[in-house]
């Protein structure tokens, strides 16, 4: 599907309780979604015919929805339902599933109590977020300009479009100057996540990650950590500032798109993907096929 554009794919797409053709899944100029970013979406992947915590998602878009004051019209267990069946519509068994709800056209302005709330589920092909080959090796990430902010500026725990403006911004910077991706700080001046998947490090056979109190949660960040301690490994939820990446000798991304991608250079400073994180990655693979490489305790 490389090249094509995402309006010229084929196939259906599900459209507040209906599919569509995917080329008349289109909405209105002036929907509310798109003036002030009243959307909220979840990433989600197929693997082998089967949607990874499937569930865990839909909680979470719903959790977003209403964060954003915005009521799905559908229960958890319909939208679950319809990214099923949208999976099976595709005729797809690995792929990207992406529903998103977002406020319509009823009103225009910021007050938008009397807009219907709709909802879509898309499916795709996508393949890994990064190149094997460069997963592999590890990736290179810049230091990004922008920061995530204080949580009492935004709804910082939602998955709500809006909050991804800095990481597109962010993203296309870093890309510019040769990069993959790039790391972001927080309000604070503490390592926060990259531009779309949570950051993890390694220091003496202990694991290192940020504490997500403003970013998101990520469900494979989770999937991963109880992968580690599955392992043995000591997992340490804590701040680190920037200048602490000296100290550690390997870094791993997590993401449903980027799924576990080893790194090998932020900024100035300079990693070895190793043994952990090449663990994890296979780990990971095994888990989402449903043939875990350890059994949960």
């Amino acid at each position: 599907m490389a090249g094509i554009p995402y309006d010229q794919m084929g196939g259906h797409i599900w459209f507040n309780g209906k599919f569509v053709p995917w080329g008349d899944a289109t909405v209105h100029v002036l929907t509310h979604g798109l003036h002030y970013a009243s959307s909220v979406f979840e990433g989600e992947r197929a693997y082998e015919g089967e949607i990874f915590k499937l569930c865990a998602h839909t909680e979470r878009l719903f959790y977003s929805a209403e964060t954003l004051g915005m009521k799905i019209p559908y229960s958890i267990e319909e939208i679950d339902k319809a990214c099923v069946d949208t999976l099976e519509k595709q005729g797809l068994r690995d792929a990207y599933v992406r529903p998103v709800a977002w406020r319509g056209s009823e009103m225009m302005g910021v007050s938008a109590q009397l807009n219907t709330i709709n909802v879509a589920i898309a499916v795709w092909e996508w393949p890994s977020y990064f190149a094997p080959e460069e997963k592999l090796k590890g990736i290179k990430l810049d230091m990004a300009e922008w920061r995530r902010p204080d949580p009492k500026t935004i709804p910082c725990f939602a998955k709500a479009a809006g909050l991804y403006m800095i990481c597109t911004l962010s993203k296309h910077a870093a890309e510019a100057k040769g990069y993959a991706d790039a790391l972001m700080l927080d309000y604070r001046g503490q390592v926060a996540e990259a531009t779309g998947a949570n950051v993890f490090f390694l220091k003496d056979g202990k694991i290192h990650t940020p504490k997500p109190d403003c970013f998101l949660d990520g469900i494979t960040r989770r999937t991963v950590i109880d992968l580690a301690k599955r392992r043995g490994y000591e997992i340490i939820e804590r701040a680190i500032m920037p200048e602490e990446m000296s100290d550690f000798s390997e870094c791993f991304l997590t993401g449903t798109a980027a799924e576990v991608t080893p790194v090998s250079e932020i900024g100035s400073y300079r990693f070895t993907p190793g043994e952990v994180s090449k663990t994890l990655m296979q780990d990971y693979e095994a888990e989402v096929r449903g043939r875990p490489a350890i059994s949960a305790s």
